[in-house]
């Protein structure tokens, strides 16, 4: 089989050449875009609670949990759009790239549709169900309803940008973001500020913003000469595609919003220590989502460079990206994780000026943040397993591994050694417990798959095997010695451990 190689500057060959700084190249703008969306999702909440009053504020924020459970399954899909995509690119098959491009934006365009429509219908039962205060209700279901109106330039975005992380261009969906992100912080502080439109203006703003990333990124593919070229006279839905967009992106979905739930048990965990752990773990789980979108953007990059090579039958090629991904994100974690920790008190300032606040959340970034490259291990081996099209193990292991791990914490050990340190200690044992049966899951399907693909061929997955496991354990040996340094080093700082934090 042939690979293909790049046909412009954005473009990276994924299947030729060296490896590791082709996944630096494509990852850092991922998590640059990752880190801007964040920042700029803050603008909203910023804007809103200078410029609106507390109770604009507290609209904007109760809705934020409620969007994500409504948007992760189809933003899920759209990571089976990715790996489809990569794969036909790198083989050359420019018919069935062309096709799975098209049916990927009808795709978006028709669940974009839906999402609008079914915001607009339940945003005020659900904000019901989840016992939104009478006070901000009406402001909340407002911001929603307006906010839901954007979904199809939401996920035509989303779903084009997939198309060109498939073809290894990060870069311009990065710039798309920067220039829709600058306008709708523009947007905000004029209908906020200017119009005095409160939540409908940020909302408003928002919408805009997703409508001028929507047209970027499919000008983008319109103006391409490539075989992913869009023409919206071609938009069709073919099944034979989007069973197999499904296949991979449905369970990525469904795996994300479960595990959503999960932080929303232990969220009322914190909640029973009382206000003080309540605003810690708001501002140590606003760092988290900085380290989140850093392993996640390289994870990404190990689901496109599998897929592309799993397309042109590299099966070296592959062990060699997975391993290249474990050290660069347990390079970017050692880096980001203990900055994190070691800045902690700095970072967490600049959530709040309370002591007793940045003491819990001192705490909860000792057992989370030093050991969250174990979260980006546990999430590469699903991330390949997905670039070779199969999602739906992966999702179960997750769950079971991760949300199981935590609904027995939380009913069972927690209420027996009731501390923040006991709590979020189940962050890293749910890792390790889903890391595990993840490698395991990923060994057997690339034994099966190899031996189906290429009958005849002996595999050589217990070599690939033994040198994955080589890597993890050099890369842990290193991290259990920074662990055991930082936890001791705390604990002779100071006497005051944190743990019991009255209610």
């Amino acid at each position: 089989m042939s690979s293909t190689v790049k046909q412009n500057k954005y473009e990276i060959d994924m299947c030729n050449g060296t490896i590791m700084d082709k996944l630096i190249s494509f990852s850092l703008p991922l998590m640059l875009s990752g880190i801007l969306q964040l920042m700029f999702n803050a603008v909203d909440i910023i804007v809103v609670g200078r410029f609106s009053g507390s109770q604009a504020l507290a609209a904007v924020g109760s809705t934020t949990a409620l969007i994500n459970v409504f948007t992760n399954l189809f933003i899920g899909i759209s990571l089976g759009a990715n790996v489809l995509a990569a794969r036909f690119y790198a083989a050359g098959k420019d018919k069935e790239m062309s096709e799975t491009v098209h049916t990927a934006i009808t795709l978006a365009l028709i669940s974009g549709i839906i999402m609008a429509f079914v915001g607009w219908v339940c945003a005020k039962p659900a904000l019901e169900l989840m016992d939104t205060p009478g006070d901000v209700i009406g402001l909340s279901s407002l911001y929603m309803r307006i906010y839901f109106l954007g979904m199809p330039f939401f996920m035509l975005y989303n779903y084009g940008a997939a198309i060109l992380r498939a073809v290894g261009d990060t870069k311009r969906p990065l710039i798309f973001l920067v220039i829709s992100g600058i306008a709708n912080t523009g947007l905000n502080l004029c209908f906020v500020i200017v119009f005095k439109f409160g939540v409908a203006g940020v909302a408003i703003g928002t919408v805009i913003s997703q409508l001028i990333s929507c047209v970027l990124v499919l000008r983008c593919l319109y103006m391409s000469e490539t075989s992913y070229q869009l023409r919206f006279s071609k938009l069709t839905i073919k099944g034979v595609y989007v069973k197999q967009i499904f296949s991979v992106g449905v369970p990525a979905g469904i795996q994300s919003t479960v595990i959503n739930f999960s932080n929303v048990l232990l969220q009322s965990s914190v909640n029973s220590f009382g206000s003080v752990a309540m605003a810690g773990y708001t501002a140590a789980n606003n760092i988290f989502g900085f380290l989140y979108v850093t392993v996640n953007a390289v994870t990404q990059a190990c689901m496109s460079f599998t897929s592309q090579n799993y397309g042109v039958g590299k099966w070296k090629r592959m062990e060699r990206v997975l391993i290249d991904c474990l050290i660069l994100s347990f390079a970017a974690m050692m880096v980001l994780g203990n900055g994190a920790y070691f800045f902690g008190p700095q970072l967490l300032h600049i959530y709040t000026s309370s002591d007793a606040v940045i003491k819990c959340g001192m705490e909860i970034l000792l057992y989370t943040t030093v050991t969250y490259f174990l979260c980006g291990f546990m999430d590469l081996f699903p991330g390949a397993l997905r670039g070779m099209g199969h999602s739906g193990v992966p999702m179960l292991l997750s769950i079971i591994g991760t949300v199981g791990t935590r609904i027995v914490w939380i009913y069972w050990i927690f209420p027996r050694h009731r501390s923040l340190a006991v709590l979020f200690i189940s962050y890293p044992a749910s890792w390790i417990i889903t890391l595990a049966m993840q490698i395991v899951c990923y060994f057997y399907v690339r034994k099966v798959q190899f031996t189906r693909d290429y009958t005849g061929q002996r595999s050589d997955g217990r070599g690939a095997a033994r040198q994955i496991f080589h890597v993890i354990f050099k890369l842990s040996l290193v991290a259990a010695m920074v662990v055991i340094i930082k936890s001791t080093t705390r604990r002779l700082s100071s006497k005051d451990t944190f743990s019991q934090v009255s209610r």
